[in-house]
């Protein structure tokens, strides 16, 4: 019974199960859940930060658990770790922009951030790639996908700092 649990979570109810491209579907849904979550339903950005790094923290240990047994360390049914990563520059793009703002331009954002995101996911620049070569357990799985996440905050400072 844990084993299906884990099982549900680290594919996030089995999106990493998607033939193809399930990184990308599970980047895609996160950015979904997450506008409902912050603009439809009202959910605070600060709150949902908290969830995130207690989502990180189980991550840690429920990847380690699920590919305990695996030749392939970072397998590509894993996918809570773009949950973790994608959710990092959107939570806090939220967090910067605490007041009621044009739907159009949230979107223009959010899928300014899906793309980056999946850029730098796929791309691996350093450190990414650092964490995804040097560490074959659920540290580095989970890492190179926050590195990403970084590295798309990191632009959209540079954005916001030239375009103010």
């Amino acid at each position: 019974m844990l084993k299906i649990i884990n099982s549900t979570f680290v594919t996030m109810f089995g999106i990493g199960k998607l033939p193809k491209i399930p990184g990308s579907y599970a980047s895609l849904i996160t950015v979904i859940f997450l506008y409902i979550l912050f603009h439809i339903l009202s959910v605070p950005a600060d709150v949902f930060l908290f969830f995130l790094v207690g989502i990180f923290v189980i991550s840690l240990f429920a990847v380690n658990l699920f590919i305990k047994d695996l030749t392939n360390k970072d397998p590509k049914q894993v996918v809570i770790d773009e949950f973790i990563g994608q959710s990092i520059p959107i939570c806090l793009y939220e967090i910067a922009h605490n007041e009621p703002t044009n739907p159009s331009r949230v979107l223009t954002f959010y899928f300014i951030m899906f793309i980056l995101f999946r850029i730098f996911d796929i791309a691996k620049p350093y450190p990414v790639s650092y964490y995804d070569k040097n560490f074959k357990n659920s540290f580095g799985v989970i890492m190179d996908d926050v590195c990403a996440g970084l590295y798309v905050v990191a632009i959209l400072v540079f954005y916001m700092i030239i375009t103010s």
